[in-house]
């Protein structure tokens, strides 16, 4: 073989592993970006694999409200009742979300009551919040929904459920929910390729890209 083909052949080599290289780290900056909401806000819970059960509930203002009707939106679904301080405590963060997510057309707040009647509950949303409550709320007086269906023993749980009513996050207990980063998660669930290599098992980072979310957001 002339040394002239030998030249041509590394080259080509080099050029190769050079298009490598740039592929792979176009590829782990993407998967950074899409990864970096969900480690922030490091969620209790966090995966793929559980459809969240639909539901139709009365809501607050009359009529009833059907968890797939919002199917092609990001929901996230907040579960309280009015003995709960903690649950009373985070509603104006929840109403300040609801104000920050006004022009995400793609992205609902729904809260859910275990108090006894609607009226009830929007008492106690009025009272705390000094007006009508900026979001949609129903009531699950038996809590079929809320404790059978989804679990929920310990208030307030907060869910995000995906366009395709994927349970993506679940966060424990409350949290002051006013805040971007907030948004930016939930707008994470929208697009076509999402986080799915990070899992979420009691606060802790899991998945393939477990290391991704330590380094990005150390625990």
């Amino acid at each position: 073989m002339k040394p002239s083909q030998i030249a041509q052949i590394v080259f080509i080599l080099l050029a190769a592993v050079g298009v490598y290289s740039f592929v792979a780290s176009s590829r782990d900056g993407f998967r950074r970006e899409l990864c970096t909401p969900m480690c922030a806000i490091r969620p209790n819970y966090a995966a793929t694999n559980r459809l969240a059960p639909d539901f139709e509930l009365p809501k607050i203002g009359g009529g009833t409200v059907r968890l797939s009707d919002y199917r092609g939106k990001v929901v996230i679904l907040n579960f309280w009742t009015k003995s709960c301080r903690p649950c009373l405590e985070e509603m104006p963060s929840l109403a300040k979300l609801s104000q920050l997510l006004e022009g995400h057309r793609d992205v609902v707040l729904l809260t859910i009551s275990t108090d006894e009647t609607a009226e009830d509950a929007d008492a106690t949303l009025r009272s705390i919040l000094g007006a009508e409550a900026p979001f949609v709320t129903a009531v699950d007086v038996d809590s079929e929904i809320v404790g059978d269906k989804f679990g929920t023993k310990l208030f307030p749980e907060t869910w995000f459920i995906d366009p395709k009513g994927v349970v993506r996050a679940r966060f424990d207990g409350a949290r002051n929910w006013a805040h971007p980063l907030t948004v930016q998660f939930a707008e994470s669930l929208l697009g076509p390729m999402t986080c799915h290599e990070v899992e979420f098992t009691k606060g802790k980072p899991g998945g393939p890209l477990a290391s991704m979310c330590d380094d990005l957001v150390p625990g």
